[in-house]
């Protein structure tokens, strides 16, 4: 399918003026979102932990709901789509012996390095293995960066730096200055590696630029991880992924006979030239591996006119189910925002479509599984899409809504990436609201929810954060209640409902505003871009010439 997306603001206001359905929209209510937020958080559905009876009864929960609106299966008859996991369990070597022409030093594991692998054979080892200094380890044409030019790290080790070089600038040109693009994301590092067929990587950790401490590295040290089962497929794995930390990275600069503070600086100009350093390590993970598969669930409301048009809203349905007691003993961990009650708008939306006339592009509501192990779910589904990406319109995705009351502003997570975002400040203008910058752009939250596997493949994706400026209370009081629920609830067995301590009526508003987006999105001939310095803005033109 050939499509040629709008890009003019002013055409975009034009065709949804026109294109309003002339029936008052849906109105939500606290009604249309709490009982199934106490429902999905309760200690019934045991923390919804994939492959857990929780999964089962989640699921269930949800098909049911779907088919009691009436909507329709959205994978064929079923409104389930299997998602293949492994769960693997490496557990390293508790040293690493690095070697230089002259001398030798152990690494102590958990301490000096953290590393694990996707590997599924039962013992990994690497001996001798060269390290290549390759700057952060970027290939980025449009920056126009490479990072691995004019040289081959096949079977080597790459030790890349944490973040982008923009980072620390303040030149919203260079890179994006000090919002991290996904080239600095940790996950890309290990993806570009793989391309350039590297045994593995090492990332120098530095807890400014990586936005957390060594120690939330050192939490994937031997336990065990989820991935995409793609047994059957030639895909390439490295033989570990893992972090080093500074100050141990700063030794093997030193037994490579390098000023590390110069080797930063020259990282730092696109004409870098990654180089050995004459450095060789050894060391060893023995793997456990175990297969199962878990499940998406997707139900749609067909189009009138163009229904094979899509517009994706989407929500994890899982968290981190029975766990370590906290203080009190509790050892639920029932995800009452993260993602009860993303899980619970969903389906306020879904009931919002069925109870109006038919959009005139096809609506899909879509519950992701293991989003908190790697945003698997709808990774797969990107990967393995019902409906096609190239008729795909946008996504719409929900990871928690604002359980503090109403406020004034919402957060959009990811500010000049698409024209999502201009789509709803057009909403909020029409209710006296604004929208604000992520307020914490280093820590890349964009590429840490479901929207952004939708992104990876093309597809204009919006997420919004919850605001701070409180209708009532100002911007140091909506601060404070965020800065709380990361202290004492965030996944934690606290993060439960509490009618006392939430107030759904903010909740209520952002939900309108997301019906409202996707709404006139789906009565309109309108196929939203990426903005011109996104990096994702070259994928979806390959397909949508």
């Amino acid at each position: 399918m050939n499509v040629k997306p709008i890009y003019s603001l002013a055409l975009l206001a034009a065709i949804f003026s026109c294109t309003e359905s002339q029936k008052e929209p849906y109105k939500f209510q606290v009604s249309d979102l709490e009982p199934h937020i106490i429902k999905l958080a309760s200690d019934e559905f045991e923390g919804r932990m994939p492959f857990s009876e929780g999964e089962t009864k989640t699921i269930n929960y949800l098909e049911s709901e779907f088919k009691s609106l009436g909507l329709e299966p959205g994978n064929g008859n079923s409104y389930f789509q299997d998602v293949p996991l492994v769960s693997i369990n490496s557990t390293a070597s508790s040293e690493m012996t690095i070697k230089s022409p002259t001398n030798s030093v152990v690494l102590e594991g958990l301490k000096d390095y953290v590393i694990w692998t996707q590997r599924t054979e039962a013992e990994v080892a690497f001996e001798d293995a060269e390290i290549v200094f390759a700057g952060f380890g970027i290939v980025a044409p449009e920056y126009g960066w490479d990072d691995y030019k004019n040289i081959d790290v096949t079977g080597k080790i790459v030790m890349v730096l944490v973040n982008d070089p923009g980072f620390g600038t303040d030149d919203d040109t260079f890179f994006k200055g000090n919002t991290m693009t996904y080239y600095g994301r940790w996950t890309y590092k290990y993806e570009e590696a793989i391309r350039q067929g590297a045994l593995g990587v090492l990332i120098v950790h530095n807890t400014i630029p990586a936005g957390y401490g060594f120690n939330v590295v050192q939490n994937r040290w031997n336990s065990k991880q989820l991935y995409l089962d793609d047994r059957g497929s030639d895909s390439y794995k490295l033989a570990f992924e893992g972090w080093v930390a500074l100050s141990t990275a700063n030794k093997l600069f030193e037994m490579a006979g390098m000023n590390e503070r110069e080797m930063l600086a020259k990282a730092r100009k696109a004409d870098f030239q990654a180089t050995s350093m004459n450095l060789k390590a050894s060391s060893s993970l023995t793997v456990a591996t175990t297969y199962d598969v878990s499940k998406n669930v997707i139900a749609k409301v067909t189009g009138s006119t163009k229904p094979e048009e899509y517009i994706i809203y989407s929500a994890h349905w899982d968290h981190l189910g029975i766990g370590k007691p906290d203080e009190t003993g509790d050892n639920i961990y029932n995800g009452a925002l993260d993602n009860a009650s993303g899980t619970a708008a969903l389906l306020a939306l879904a009931k919002a479509f069925s109870t109006e006339e038919k959009p005139e592009r096809t609506v899909i509501f879509l519950a992701v599984t293991a989003e908190e192990q790697g945003l698997w779910g709808s990774l797969y589904y990107a990967l393995n899409p019902v409906f096609p990406k190239e008729q795909t319109v946008a996504n719409i995705n929900m990871d928690g809504i604002n359980p503090y009351g109403k406020m004034k502003d919402v957060s959009i997570i990811g500010v000049g990436q698409s024209d999502m975002e201009d789509l709803l400040n057009e909403e909020l203008a029409k209710v006296g609201r604004y929208s604000a910058p992520d307020p914490t752009p280093t820590a890349g939250y964009y590429f840490r929810s479901d929207h952004f596997s939708f992104a990876k493949v093309g597809i204009p994706a919006l997420y919004i954060g919850t605001g701070i400026d409180h209708f009532e209370k100002g911007k140091e009081y909506g601060k404070q209640l965020e800065d709380e629920y990361v202290q004492k609830y965030y996944h934690k067995p606290s993060d439960e409902y509490d009618p006392t301590r939430w107030n759904l009526d903010g909740a209520v508003d952002d939900v309108q505003l997301l019906y409202a987006v996707g709404r006139n999105l789906a009565n309109s001939a309108i196929w939203p871009n990426w903005k011109a310095n996104s990096e994702f803005r070259a994928i979806r033109e390959a397909y949508m010439k």
